[in-house]
């Protein structure tokens, strides 16, 4: 992005346990924006947790939360914006994402990503991961293995720590 004006938003787009929530963070902090995790936001507007709307109402009605949530917080600026792992997925969220701002793909290899969702039980509160987490860590990657394409950058989270990540990206913009 260098040479160009800063983005208006940054939007962290990936599967979970690449590292968004934590190296939003970090990026909102140094540069003195407003962090949005929009699962927090759906959580919150929702007045239930992911795993009680996913048994209550479905997946595509917790896609269709994110939607909205996502149109609401990419409508303003200077938000670093930590989306859910499946946000990806409907062209409509990629249009909006990529207009609101610059869209970063965090990924990490297969044996990290199992690490990190599985450390301290973290898969029980993942719905999407329900039984055998590593088979559906697989199933999972395998059919959203196209789906951050759409992303301005890409960034391997595997082997840096998330501040390594966050310095890279600030020098990046």
């Amino acid at each position: 992005m260098s040479g160009f004006s800063k983005p208006r938003n940054i939007v962290l787009v990936g599967f979970m346990g690449t590292g968004k929530s934590t190296v939003s963070r970090i990026l909102a902090e140094r540069l003195g924006w407003t962090r949005v995790d929009t699962d927090d936001e759906i959580v919150r507007q929702a007045g239930r947790s992911i795993p009680e709307l996913f048994a209550e109402q479905g997946e595509t009605a917790f896609r269709d939360w994110e939607t909205r949530v996502l149109a609401e917080v990419l409508d303003g600026s200077g938000r670093v914006v930590a989306t859910g792992g499946g946000a990806a997925l409907r062209e409509e969220n990629r249009r909006c994402m990529r207009a609101g701002g610059w869209v970063v793909a965090l990924t990490a290899d297969k044996r990290t990503l199992l690490s990190r969702v599985t450390a301290g039980g973290d898969a029980a509160g993942r719905p999407l991961l329900a039984g055998d987490a590593e088979a559906r860590i697989d199933a999972l990657l395998a059919a959203r293995r196209r789906a951050y394409d759409f992303a301005h950058a890409t960034v391997d989270t595997s082997r840096l720590s998330p501040d390594e990540i966050a310095g890279m990206l600030l020098r990046w913009m």
